[in-house]
């Protein structure tokens, strides 16, 4: 103890100066000046809290401050404190929070009162007992419906206030086993008085402004209000009816009871049904205590009294009895003798029992008043430490002050004498204290211990009270017993007494006549000794009868205590079974939920994992869509109407197995494999649908079906969207796919062969209307470009817009085909003609459709090439396109035409026509390029050799670039044209190594997917550049052109 004590002390010697700082640093940061407090003052605070482990110190310093007298100075504790919590040690939060059951009861009280005062200071109208009418509800509610909003959602707020309030008493209650008739429990009951007056004013508030919004609002919209007015409802009467059933409540307040079901606000009738709860309060509600030592507890059976007056009452009979048979042998009987003591031991033991009691009681409160005087004299031993070291240490900081002034000032020693003397002495004092601190400490540990002892010394007593009690009861029920037995036995022995009675008088009256007999006869004498030998022998038998049943009773009464006693065991160890059993069930019952709440988390996880996959190859499906490797693959609309087809029936497949689950939440097998194939098959479909047509419609509807289908998925995600989320529009999407589909077949397939002539007459005479207006603009462009251009300009356009005798040609070439039928043998009609070979007709279509959309293009390029927004290269490919569709069709008509037939000699002749105009396009579209350029010469005039090397080396870096680019679109070129040849139905292996292209001559292209793009075919050999001919030439072209045409 002594190492301990010297141990503290120079501890305590160490603390002193970082004390000193954190005490100076908590007075100058808190004061009442008007200025920010400073940072290294709040530092060294934080770091105190650290050096020491807590805020101990802070605190005793800081409850010395009066915080109510100055406004700043609460404002810059508030701001210290707020900096301590933050950042000063971990004990720090630990310490500053008061650890007590009231603490936390003051806490809500202080929030109830808060919000209290808040509500009557803006409501004014509503008294603070809240005893309003309904005209002044509605006076302070107000028309303007948000007031009556806000107000709702106030009395909302105060009613949780006082709610949670009640919870907590209760809960307190019921933790620390507090009775309600006990002081301790009273204590914190005594508040919710007028919590419960005050609920049931805020609750009928409640009701009529729900009922009035409701009239104003839709009921969606306060569908929040009625989920928190059900949760007060319950909660409110969960609270009535525990005080209802409490002791305490009884005699002092009438708790009102509340419907078993909240008001329903969705009927405005149901406000009629409405009754406002009442509180009574009787006049006296304070209950008048009193010391448990002054109530002597009071005997549960006055067994004295009542063994009193059974004897007395039984008295008159014993006499009764004795008279006749004579007094007993014994005197009283063994139990009446061991009832007696049994009563005198009872009440040596209640009177033992109550002094016990009395004294532990006293010893009691002399311990706790002598613990609550030591734990006093310690806090003032503690608060005079703390003093005492503040007063140390600024006599400390004098001390140095006045060293320093000693070295400057010879006259201060006395001072400084006299400083010292006062530390010395203080030091004196402190380490006095500290000694005084320490028998302190070591006495209330006796103390805490003695009362340990003593706290189970009154638990062995308070067991022996009721072991005493519960013998007492015992002997109180077998006094009763053997009373109720004894009246038994009493009432037979009458009986039987009665009995002997009249046997005796009618043996006297024997006995009468006899006499009267013997007077007459002697003879008899014998006779009537003999009668009375007999009567005698009779009483001893009935003597002996009485006796054998007494035996027989107590032999009975000792089997039924025997068998009382096992009947109890047996109905004790029945309810500890039925308890155990209860227990396992409950566990076994417990058990089961939380399996099935675990079977259906992870069958929801694993919803949720099959629906992220899924997602997932949606999202790839979509991605595909805007990689540029994927517009160059395509599909067939056959293969996309199959895959739409099976998505539809997929569809049907997750509508079912959606349902399924909804039924029963335990099995999710079959809703995830109807996920899994169906996010398969609409991934196919998506990507099949975008690579079937890439500009058309189809596109925009995969990209529609992703988006329906990832909020499809999105919904089976979440359990609140689980129950709407519906397929139903992604069917919509996949069924628009299927019918773009199968419009996207080619039209041969769709049309049947008795159609085939009208619509070879109908692709005819569009190609014919498409040739004349690309002629038509033609001619415009050149008088425009006449008026617009002048000089080598202009020149370069005329020559490019003279080809139109190349469409007069093409139009030559279309009308043409027409005759062919009457060149074949046998052929009835045309119709009969077009039916008959359909296979040809579908390739006769496709070469038209390809002339008239190879004439529109070629007007659209040379019309950009004259406005100077095109390439004269597009002008170069679209002559290549034309050539190769009228080479189409010269092959589609020497198939079915005779070998020597006139018309098809005319008929080649045109398609040379057109081959030497296509010649003469691509010649003057280089030409004209050429003169343009040579215009544009460059001028070397000004470049020094540096920077002509410069030019050079960037020129051949461009020419290595324009090369590699050049390579790679030819494989692109050979990739597309393969891609093409294919869909046109020509086999792979016909296709040249070279270029993948094939002659048209011995196999006809047939109908191609996508009708409205021309065939590629094989280009005609480019000739050289040739003059550009004279007009004359030009038009000598065009007239025999028209002759040969007059001519078929």
């Amino acid at each position: 103890m002594v190492l301990w004590v010297e141990k503290q002390a120079v501890q305590d010697q160490r603390l002193i100066p970082l004390l000193s700082f954190q005490l100076s640093s908590i007075s100058k940061a808190i004061n009442s000046t008007e200025m920010p407090v400073k940072e290294k003052h709040a530092r060294r605070i934080i770091l105190g809290t650290h050096r020491e482990k807590g805020a101990y110190t802070f605190w005793s310093y800081a409850l010395g401050f009066p915080l109510a007298s100055s406004s700043i100075l609460s404002w810059k504790f508030c701001h210290v404190l707020h900096k301590v919590l933050r950042d000063g040690h971990r004990n720090v939060r630990h310490q500053s929070n008061l650890h007590d059951k009231y603490g936390q009861l003051v806490v809500v009280y202080t929030k109830l009162l808060c919000t209290k005062m808040e509500f009557h200071v803006k409501h004014s109208e509503i008294p603070p007992n809240l005893e309003a009418t309904d005209e002044v509800l509605e006076r302070t509610a107000g028309s303007d419906i948000n007031n009556v909003f806000q107000l709702t959602v106030e009395v909302f707020d105060y009613l949780d206030a006082e709610l949670r309030l009640a919870e907590t008493v209760i809960r307190q209650l019921n933790t620390s086993i507090a009775i309600s008739t006990l002081s301790s429990g009273q204590c914190r009951l005594s508040p919710l008085i007028q919590v419960i007056q005050d609920c049931s004013h805020l609750y009928h508030f409640t009701v009529k402004l729900l009922f009035k919004l409701h009239a104003c609002l839709p009921a969606d919209t306060l569908q929040g209000h009625r989920d928190r007015f059900h949760d007060q409802f319950h909660s409110l009467k969960t609270f009535f009816n525990k005080t209802r059933d409490m002791l305490y409540f009884k005699r002092l307040i009438q708790i009102p009871k509340l419907p078993d079901s909240p008001p329903n606000f969705l009927h405005a009738a149901s406000l009629a049904k409405h009754v406002k709860p009442v509180v009574v309060i009787p006049d006296e509600y304070e209950p008048e205590q009193q010391e448990d030592d002054d109530d002597d507890p009071e005997p549960l059976i006055e067994v004295s009294a009542f063994s009193t007056s059974s004897i007395q009452a039984q008295a008159p009979q014993l006499d009764i009895f004795d008279k006749t048979f004579g007094p007993p042998n014994g005197g009283f009987d063994d139990r009446d003798l061991q009832i007696e003591s049994l009563k005198q031991d009872l009440e040596l033991l209640r009177a033992e029992l109550e002094k016990v009691k009395a004294e532990a009681q006293r010893y009691i409160t002399q311990l706790k008043s002598q613990i609550n005087s030591l734990e006093a004299e310690l806090e003032d031993q503690r608060a005079q430490k703390q003093h005492a070291l503040v007063e140390n240490e600024q006599l400390r900081m004098e001390l140095e002050a006045t060293r320093r002034r000693n070295a400057e000032h010879e006259s201060t020693q006395s001072v400084f004498i006299e400083a010292e003397n006062r530390a010395q002495a203080t030091e004196q004092r402190y380490n006095k204290l500290r000694e005084k601190h320490t028998e302190l400490v070591s006495s209330h540990a006796e103390l805490l211990r003695k009362s340990a002892d003593t706290v189970k010394m009154l638990s062995a007593t308070q067991q022996t009270q009721e072991e005493v009690e519960r013998t007492k009861q015992q002997l109180s029920f077998e006094v009763d017993r053997i009373k109720q037995e004894a009246e038994m036995k009493l009432e037979e022995q009458k009986f039987e007494m009665e009995k002997l009675k009249r046997e005796l008088e009618e043996k006297m009256a024997e006995v009468m006549r006899v006499k009267g007999t013997l007077q007459t006869s002697e003879m008899t004498s014998e006779q009537m000794n003999s009668s009375v030998t007999a009567l005698q022998a009779e009483k001893d038998r009935l003597m002996r009868s009485a006796s054998e049943k007494e035996a027989e009773l107590s032999s009975l009464r000792q089997a039924a205590q025997a068998q009382q006693s096992s009947l109890q065991q047996e109905r004790e160890r029945n309810s500890r079974e039925l308890g155990d059993l209860q227990g396992k069930l409950q566990e076994k019952t417990n058990l089961g939920e939380q399996l099935n709440r675990k079977l259906l988390e992870e069958q929801f996880a694993l919803l949720q994992g099959t629906v992220t996959e899924a997602e997932n190859i949606i999202q790839d499906a979509v991605a595909k869509l805007e990689d540029p490797l994927h517009i160059r693959c395509t599909s067939s609309p056959d293969y996309l109407i199959s895959r739409a087809e099976a998505a539809l029936g997929s569809v049907d497949k997750v509508k079912k197995g959606h349902a399924d689950y909804l039924s029963n939440m335990g099995d999710a097998g079959g809703l995830l494999r109807a996920l899994t194939q169906f996010s398969h098959l609409t991934a196919d479909t998506i990507i099949n649908g975008s690579a079937t047509a890439h500009t058309a419609p189809p596109d925009h509807n995969c990209r529609g079906c992703a988006t329906q289908s990832l909020q499809f998925f999105k919904d089976l995600k979440s359990k609140t969207t689980l129950q709407r989320a519906d397929p139903a529009s992604i069917r919509v999407i996949i069924q628009k796919i299927l019918n773009l589909g199968q419009e996207l077949r080619p039209k041969g397939m769709d049309v049947r062969q008795d159609e085939l002539g009208d619509l070879v007459d109908k692709e005819m005479a569009a190609t014919s209307a498409a040739i004349e207006e690309a002629v038509r603009r033609i001619d415009e462009m050149m008088d425009q470009a006449r008026k617009d251009t002048s000089g080598i300009k202009l020149e370069v356009n005329e020559r490019i817009l003279n080809s139109s005798a190349l469409f007069h040609s093409e139009k030559l070439l279309t009308g043409t085909n027409g005759i062919i039928v009457w060149l074949v043998q046998g052929a009835a009609t045309m119709k009969e003609f077009y039916a008959r070979n359909s296979r040809w007709t579908e390739g006769l279509i496709s070469a038209a459709k390809a002339v008239g959309w190879g004439a529109t293009e070629m007007v659209e390029s040379a019309d950009k090439v004259v406005l100077h927004t095109g390439k004269y290269e597009e002008l170069i490919v679209c002559s290549h396109e034309i050539a190769a569709s009228t080479a189409q069709l010269v092959a589609a008509s020497k198939v079915k035409a005779e070998r020597n037939s006139k018309r098809l000699s005319v008929l080649q002749q045109a398609s040379r026509h057109v081959n030497e105009m296509a010649a003469n396009v691509v010649a003057s579209t280089r030409t004209g390029q050429e003169h343009l350029e040579d215009k544009e010469t460059m001028d070397f005039s000004g470049l020094s050799v540096i920077k002509l090397r410069k030019e050079e080396m960037e020129s051949q870096v461009k020419v290595l670039e324009l090369e590699s680019h050049l390579g790679k679109e030819r494989m692109r070129l050979g990739e597309l044209r393969k891609k093409h040849y294919e869909l046109a139905g020509i086999p792979s292996e016909q296709i040249s190594e070279g270029n993948g292209e094939t002659s048209l001559l011995d196999h006809p292209v047939t109908m191609s997917p996508k009708p409205s793009k021309p065939v590629l075919l094989k280009k005609p050999a480019l000739s050289q550049k040739p003059n550009m001919p004279p007009k004359t030439t030009v038009r000598g072209v065009k007239k025999s052109l028209r002759v040969a045409c007059d001519e078929i």
